[in-house]
């Protein structure tokens, strides 16, 4: 269930004072994947931690209302290995 619109969004205070205290053209750097994206922030760049390091994405109007873990992948999809091993077995490709 998302969040009521009522509610509004949710912004870390660290990020909102960040978002103050820097020009657009800074990147701003946040572990915070859970804060919306408001539209102050529309036409910055801010990186995003994934896990292992900050990846970097331009914010557009169209993110607005969505959170900025959900444009940062946490994971690294690296196939079904079921299929190479099936193709192992036969004896390569035929």
């Amino acid at each position: 269930m998302g969040r009521s619109k009522k509610n509004g969004y949710f912004v870390d205070a660290y990020l909102l004072e960040k978002l103050q205290k820097h020009d657009k053209e800074t990147i701003i750097k946040t572990w915070s994947r859970r804060s919306h994206i408001i539209p102050a922030m529309v036409g910055r760049t801010i990186a995003v931690y994934n896990g292992k390091r900050h990846i970097p994405i331009y914010i557009t109007e169209r993110m607005v209302g969505h959170k900025l873990g959900e444009f940062v992948p946490t994971r690294t999809f690296r196939g079904h290995g079921e299929t190479k091993e099936r193709e192992e077995r036969r004896g390569g490709r035929e």
